[in-house]
C-alpha cells in the first residue's frame, strides 16, 4: 500500500508539474525557465555519478562497468533505510541517505580488494568483462531483495513544496539538487588540491609508474578512490530516488549517460565532468522545452531527441577534441611490463581437423535433432558470425568497440525492408550486407581516428544515435513495435532447411574473416595494432587499414544480423541496443580474443547459458555472472586459450 501511494503520489508531482511548465502559449518564456532548471537538478546527480566514474578511471585505469549497478543499490539501499528512519523526520531522512552511501562505498571497497586488485595488469576488456559480470550479480542481488517493482522514495521532510519561478513552481527539492551538484564540485576540488589524499590522487593519475616508484602504497590508493567513487555513485541514486523510482533497469541506463559524461569532459577530469553533465542535462531540457517545431514545412519534435542527445553531443565533442573537453592523453601503463596482445594461436593440422568433424556433424544434426535445437544451434552460428566480425577488430586490430550492435541491427532493419518490399530472402541478404558495410564505412572514418575507451564511446554513440532513429521513425522502422512478418522465403520455411542455409553462410562468414586475419592485410592490420609508428614507417596506412577492418567488419556483422531477423521473424530496436553489443564482447572474451574458433566456443557457452540457466532458476543472471567472473579470473585467455594450453602444460616425459 505504502508503495502505491508513493507512486500516485508521484504521478500527481509530475501532473502538476507538467501544468506549471506548459501554461498556454503566452508563458513559453516561463516555461523554457523552469524546463532549463530542473535540467540543472537533473545534472547534479549525473554529475555524482560521473565524478565517481572518473576519479575511479583517473586513477585506476579500470573501465567500471559497474559503476551504474552502485548507483541502483544506491537508490535501493536508500528506499529501504528511509522508511525505517521514517519516524525521525529531516535528520532521519539524510542519515539514511548518508548510511545508503557509506554502505555502497564500504562494498566498492571490498570489491576492489577482491576481485579488481587482480586484474589491475590485464587488458582492458577483461576488466570490461569483469565488471559486466558483477553487474549481473548486483542485478540479480537487488531482484531477490527488494523485488521487480519499481520503488519511488518520499519527498525529503520539509521539501515537498515548490518555489516561485519566472511565473511557474518549480519543486523545493529541486532547488536543493541546484545546490548539491556545486557543493560536490568544491568539496572534490578541495579535497584533490588541498589534502595528502589528493596529491596521491593526482600522482597516480599522471603517472603510476612513478608513484609506485616513490613509495606510494597503490594499493591502499586504489581502495580509497574506489570507495569514494562508488559512494558518490550511491549518493547520486539516493538523491535522486524523491524524483525518480528506483528500476532493474536504471543501471545500464544510468551507466550509458555517466560514460557519455565521463568521456566528454574529459577522462579524469572532475571540473570537466561537471560541465559535460551540466551540457548534457541543459540539452535534454531544452529539447523537451522545445517541443515540435516546424521548420521549413518539416515538423521536428524535439522531445523525441532527449534519448540521443547527449551521444550526439559525444560524437561532436569527440570528433573535434579526440581528448575531451578537459582531458590529456592518459597513462595507460600497466603496473607490469606484460605484453598487451598475444600472438594469434596458428591454424595446425589438429585444429583443422577438429573444424572438419565439427562441420561434418553440424551438417548431419537435422537428421537427429527436433526443430527446437536447430533453432538454437542456428542461434549459436549466427551469434558466432557477430562475434567472429568483433574479433577482427579485437584481436587483430586492437580497437575497442561498444557499438557493434550498430551494424548486426543495419543488417536486420535492411533486410526486413527489403522482405516487406516483396524482395526475395537471397536478395534480402544481398541488400542487408552493402548497408551495413556503408554504415561502418562512414561511421568507422571517424572512429578509427581515436583509440582506447575513446574510439569505443564514440562507437557507442553511433550505435545509439542509431537506435534512436529505430525507435522513433515509426513509418519507416515501426517504432518501438519494430517489423514483423519478415520470414525467409517458401524453400526455406522448413527449420531444417534454414538451418542448413544459416550454416552455409554463417561457417562461410567465420571462415572468411578466419582467412582475412591470415593475409598479407591481416598481417599489416596487426602491424598498426602493435606499433603504428613502426607500421607507417615500412610503408601501412595505418589509419586507412583500420578503416578498412573496421568497414569489413560491419559488413559481416550486418550479414549475421540478417540472418537472425529471418529466424525471429521480426526485428526491433532491441539489435541494435547496448546489451546486444555488450552480448558479442562476452562471447569473442569468452571464447578468447587470440583464438579463430574462439567466437564459436564463446557463442556456444553464452547462448546455452542464456537458453538453459532461466529455465532453471530466476535468479540466472547472477549464475551467469558467477561463471564469468571465474572464467575471467581462471581462464584469462579464453576457454579456447585454456584448452590451446593445456598440452603446453603437461610435463615432458
Amino acid at each position: 500500500m505504502a508503495r502505491g501511494r508513493a507512486q500516485v503520489d508521484a504521478i500527481a508531482r509530475r501532473r502538476r508539474t507538467r501544468c506549471c511548465v506548459h501554461r498556454g502559449p503566452g508563458r513559453s518564456g516561463s516555461a523554457l525557465v523552469l524546463q532549463l532548471a530542473n535540467g540543472l537538478a537533473s545534472a547534479s546527480s549525473l554529475f555524482l555519478l560521473s565524478a565517481g566514474l572518473t576519479l575511479i578511471f583517473g586513477v585506476t585505469r579500470i573501465v567500471n562497468f559497474a559503476h551504474g549497478s552502485l548507483m541502483m543499490l544506491g537508490a535501493y539501499l536508500a528506499y529501504t533505510l528511509i522508511g525505517r528512519f521514517a519516524g525521525a523526520g529531516m535528520p532521519g531522512y539524510w542519515i539514511a541517505v548518508l548510511l545508503a552511501a557509506c554502505a555502497v562505498a564500504t562494498l566498492g571497497a571490498l570489491l576492489e580488494s577482491t576481485l579488481l586488485r587482480r586484474l589491475y595488469g590485464a587488458p582492458e576488456l577483461l576488466q570490461l568483462l569483469a565488471t559486466f559480470a558483477v553487474v549481473l550479480v548486483i542485478k540479480d542481488a537487488v531482484l531477490a531483495l527488494w523485488g521487480p517493482e519499481d520503488l519511488l522514495g518520499p519527498r525529503a521532510p520539509g521539501l515537498s513544496g515548490a518555489i516561485s519561478l519566472a511565473g511557474g513552481a518549480l519543486p523545493s527539492y529541486d532547488v536543493l539538487l541546484l545546490v548539491v551538484g556545486p557543493g560536490v564540485l568544491l568539496a572534490l576540488w578541495w579535497l584533490i588540491t588541498r589534502t595528502r589524499f589528493g596529491m596521491l590522487v593526482r600522482a597516480a593519475s599522471e603517472n603510476r609508474m612513478m608513484a609506485s616508484a616513490l613509495g606510494i602504497n597503490q594499493r591502499a590508493l586504489y581502495t580509497g578512490v574506489f570507495a569514494l567513487g562508488s559512494g558518490l555513485a550511491a549518493l547520486a541514486g539516493a538523491l535522486q530516488l524523491p524524483r525518480e523510482p528506483a528500476t532493474l533497469g536504471m543501471d545500464l541506463a544510468s551507466i550509458a549517460d555517466a560514460f557519455v559524461v565521463t568521456v566528454v569532459g574529459g577522462l579524469g577530469s572532475v571540473p570537466g565532468a561537471f560541465i559535460a553533465a551540466v551540457a548534457i542535462s541543459l540539452s535534454k531540457s531544452l529539447c523537451i522545452a522545445l517541443g515540435s517545431v516546424d521548420i521549413g514545412g518539416v515538423t521536428i519534435e524535439f522531445p523525441k531527441l532527449t534519448a540521443v542527445a547527449q551521444f550526439v553531443l559525444m560524437a561532436v565533442v569527440l570528433t573535434i577534441k579526440p581528448q575531451g573537453l578537459f582531458g590529456r592523453a592518459p597513462d595507460l601503463t600497466p603496473p607490469a611490463a606484460t605484453e598487451r596482445h598475444a600472438s594469434e594461436t596458428p591454424i595446425g593440422r589438429a585444429t583443422l581437423i577438429g573444424v572438419a568433424v565439427l562441420a561434418v556433424a553440424m551438417a548431419l544434426l537435422p537428421l537427429v535433432a527436433d526443430d527446437y535445437t536447430l533453432v538454437l544451434t542456428a542461434d549459436v552460428l549466427v551469434f558466432a558470425l557477430f562475434a567472429a566480425s568483433l574479433r577482427l577488430l579485437l584481436g587483430p586490430g586492437g580497437m575497442i568497440s561498444f557499438g557493434h550492435a550498430c551494424y548486426f541491427g543495419l543488417g536486420a532493419y535492411a533486410a526486413a525492408l527489403a522482405v516487406r518490399n516483396g524482395w526475395d530472402t537471397p536478395v534480402a541478404l544481398l541488400v542487408a550486407v552493402p548497408v551495413a558495410f556503408v554504415g561502418a564505412l562512414a561511421f568507422g572514418w571517424l572512429c578509427v581516428r581515436l583509440s582506447g575507451v575513446y574510439m569505443a564511446m564514440l562507437t557507442l554513440s553511433f550505435a545509439q544515435i542509431v537506435w534512436s532513429l529505430a525507435m522513433q521513425w515509426d513509418d519507416v522502422t515501426g517504432g518501438s513495435n519494430g517489423i514483423i512478418g519478415v520470414w525467409p522465403a517458401g524453400w526455406l520455411s522448413s527449420r531444417a532447411a534454414y538451418y542448413g542455409f544459416v550454416l552455409a553462410l554463417a561457417g562461410a562468414g567465420i571462415a572468411a574473416l578466419a582467412a582475412i586475419s591470415r593475409t598479407p592485410f591481416g598481417y599489416a592490420l596487426r602491424a598498426a595494432r602493435d606499433s603504428p609508428l613502426r607500421a607507417g614507417a615500412i610503408g601501412v596506412d595505418v589509419r586507412r587499414t583500420q578503416w578498412v577492418a573496421f568497414a569489413i567488419a560491419g559488413g559481416f556483422a550486418g550479414l549475421a544480423g540478417a540472418l537472425y531477423a529471418f529466424s525471429k521473424g521480426s526485428v526491433s530496436p532491441e539489435s541494435l541496443a547496448i546489451p546486444r553489443s555488450v552480448d558479442a564482447l562476452v562471447m569473442v572474451l569468452l571464447g578468447g580474443v587470440d583464438f579463430v574458433l574462439g567466437p564459436l566456443i564463446g557463442a556456444t557457452a553464452f547462448t546455452w547459458m542464456q537458453d538453459a540457466l532461466p529455465r532453471a532458476t530466476e535468479y540466472w543472471r547472477a549464475i551467469m555472472g558467477v561463471v564469468i567472473l571465474a572464467l575471467v579470473l581462471a581462464f584469462p585467455a579464453g576457454v579456447a586459450g585454456a584448452v590451446s594450453a593445456l598440452p603446453r602444460s603437461r610435463p615432458s616425459p
